[in-house]
């Protein structure tokens, strides 16, 4: 992830591995808020156990911090547990502060990414094994607001997923949202021939803007984003 103008660096607390482009180094202020929304995630999850491990929505019992109930919220949006939208959820809060600093920020978080940057930006998707991997780009706007671009996959890395497809990209003014989205789409993905059924599933979840699905040889886009040959 590279920006013209922009300054890059990483940062990583324990699970934690972002990478980050900003009008100037701010490592410093971005590990120190790492450690400050981890403590909250860390602190509820040690009140309610169960929060960590539930693949379905969360009800909140009692005062929760804002990222929680961001994750919680975003759980129900999408009908999958509070933890598919950490990554997200974490990228976004560390974006939205470093915006103190910064009037441009990218947050990438395990291919989880908070956008604000004055000026449209390209990004492909890998899609690992699929002919389609990394050959296009989906083309956003993010000048007039902040954008969250997360990636779900049933067959890279180590995230849980019932489906199979290879890459689902989701699109939406939350993060947290994005990243549940695109856990819940790729849940629906069993084969190729779902990717039109995924996209219909997708669209019903409040928030989401834009969705792109691949699953071997095929893929489906839909939504507010313009899709460009690389």
């Amino acid at each position: 992830m590279k920006i013209e103008g922009l300054k890059a660096f990483g940062v990583s607390v324990q699970e934690t591995d972002l990478w980050i482009c900003a009008n100037r180094v701010l490592e410093s202020q971005a590990r120190e808020h790492v450690f400050k929304v981890r403590g909250y995630i860390e602190s509820y999850i040690r009140a309610y156990p169960g929060f960590l491990k539930t693949l379905a929505p969360w009800a909140v019992d009692g005062p929760a911090p804002l990222i929680v109930r961001e994750m919680i919220q975003a759980g129900k949006l999408a009908g999958v547990g509070p933890m598919a939208a950490v990554a997200g959820a974490v990228s976004e809060s560390v974006g939205t502060e470093l915006l103190k600093y910064s009037d441009e920020i990218m947050v990438e978080n395990g291919g989880d990414i908070f956008i604000k940057l004055n000026r449209p930006v390209t990004y492909s998707i890998f899609a690992g094994k699929s002919p389609l991997s990394l050959r296009f780009g989906i083309r956003l706007d993010s000048t007039g607001t902040s954008l969250g671009v997360c990636t779900s996959s049933a067959t890279i890395g180590h995230s849980f997923s019932t489906g199979k497809a290879d890459a689902v990209c989701v699109v939406s003014e939350s993060c947290a949202v994005a990243d549940a989205a695109a856990t819940a789409i790729c849940n629906q993905v069993s084969s190729a021939k779902k990717i039109q059924p995924a996209i219909d599933f997708g669209k019903r979840i409040k928030g989401v803007s834009a969705i792109v699905v691949i699953a071997g040889e095929k893929v489906g886009i839909w939504g507010d984003a313009e899709m460009v040959p690389l």
